[in-house]
């Protein structure tokens, strides 16, 4: 790397330079030994023969980047190492181009004085605001290297437990999405065959056959315009879903739905109780704690309980008789276990029982759902092959009867 600087020398003449180092604290130990003062450096950041190519989507920090990030750095500065050297480490080792500007620039904002949850805060899109404060709080505490190894805990019981839910929507997905082939590869090249066939010998054809062939040659006639508003479909889906009445709607089947309701439910609740009982072990104040974990949740619904449980906390009410009366929400274990560690005292501990407990049940929630969908995507697929079957078949009968 190349760093611009200006410096004054031993006379106090006043001069600029240009210096090559691997990162900006190596700059730094270089420059000490000219015996001059700095005044002001900048990183060169055009590199002569490469190109910087940024695509958001293919750039992205994964979360299990960010999990190997919080566990490793807990880790070194637990063994002894200072903070900037620890994430200068995991500059060196990353491969990720975004992920490795984002180390350094993290060591420049704490070379600059700035705390490391400060430094944190520069990528809200990366570090979330329950990782900012649970890095504050340890901090603030001294127990940074604990509080990093919490972070990545918390984190990667979360990823977990998401990473389970959408491994049990793959199944019905790819049969969902293989039927729906299917369908459209016959329509276009199976029956207008058959179509012909039934043309030339002038067969009499039930409504659903005509319903059929009518389908099948619109699609076979205009295949652009029907891959047209198969994408369009798609792109509205996607754009309404990303607005705040779509979300909505979408979050609301979600609780509503039969098979996946009760998933929705207590995965939702375990997340709650996870970030509560994360951000409360580590010192956080509970009105923060439920602030930042309504922004946690992705569901709306859930987002709207922990707003009220804002000015709840705020009065000094007891939370968890909010959370007993959204039993539409919250299982009514939640709530009578958050009352039972509010009388005792012991809310953290209660809330991660209660984590634990939702995470086991929704773990075994999901492997149980293929088991369970299985049967209906095996109806749904039998109606839709039988109605097919019966349309095209009849009118061959039709045929031999004649002959």
């Amino acid at each position: 790397m190349k760093f611009s600087f200006t410096a004054l020398n031993k006379d106090g003449q006043k001069y600029t330079g240009v210096m090559e180092a691997a990162n900006k604290a190596d700059f730094y130990h270089e420059f000490k030994k000219t015996g001059d003062t700095l005044v002001s450096s900048k990183e060169d950041k055009k590199k002569l023969g490469s190109m910087e190519i940024n695509i958001p989507f293919l750039s992205n920090v994964k979360t299990i980047e960010k999990i190997v990030f919080a566990r490793n750095v807990g880790n070194m500065i637990d063994a002894g190492l200072s903070l900037s050297r620890a994430i200068n480490i995991m500059e060196r080792q990353t491969k990720g181009a975004k992920l490795k500007k984002i180390y350094h620039d993290l060591n420049e904002h704490i070379a600059a004085g700035k705390s490391f949850h400060e430094a944190l805060a520069a990528y809200p899109k990366v570090f979330s605001n329950l990782f900012i404060a649970m890095v504050r709080v340890g901090e603030e505490g001294g127990n940074l290297a604990s509080t990093m190894k919490g972070v990545a805990d918390q984190m990667e019981k979360s990823y977990q437990l998401q990473k389970k839910i959408k491994g049990a929507m793959i199944y019905p997905g790819v049969i969902v999405s293989v039927m729906f082939a299917i369908g459209v590869l016959m329509m276009m090249f199976v029956v207008p065959s058959l179509t012909k066939t039934f043309t030339d010998l002038k067969v009499p054809l039930p409504a659903s056959t005509q319903m059929i062939i009518a389908v099948s040659n619109f699609a076979s006639n205009h295949y652009i315009i029907v891959f047209g508003i198969i994408i369009a479909i798609i792109a509205l889906f996607m754009w309404a879903i990303r607005t705040r009445i779509g979300s909505r709607v979408v979050d609301l089947i979600a609780i509503k739905m039969p098979i996946i309701s009760g998933i929705v439910k207590e995965s939702n609740s375990a997340q709650t109780a996870r970030c509560l009982s994360s951000l409360l072990t580590s010192g956080v104040d509970l009105l923060l704690a439920v602030k930042i974990c309504g922004d946690v949740l992705q569901n709306s619904y859930y987002k709207d309980v922990m707003k009220r449980s804002e000015a709840i906390v705020e009065k000094g009410d007891s939370l968890s008789k909010l959370f007993i009366d959204e039993e539409k929400l919250f299982p009514i274990f939640v709530g009578e276990m958050m009352s039972v560690g509010e009388e005792t005292g012991r809310l953290a501990p209660m809330l991660v029982g209660v984590a634990v407990f939702f995470e086991g049940e929704v773990e075994q929630k999901t492997k149980d759902l293929s088991t369970v969908v299985e049967p209906f995507l095996m109806v749904i697929i039998g109606i839709a092959v039988g109605f097919f079957a019966i349309s095209m078949i009849k009118p061959i009968y039709s045929i031999v009867d004649n002959i």
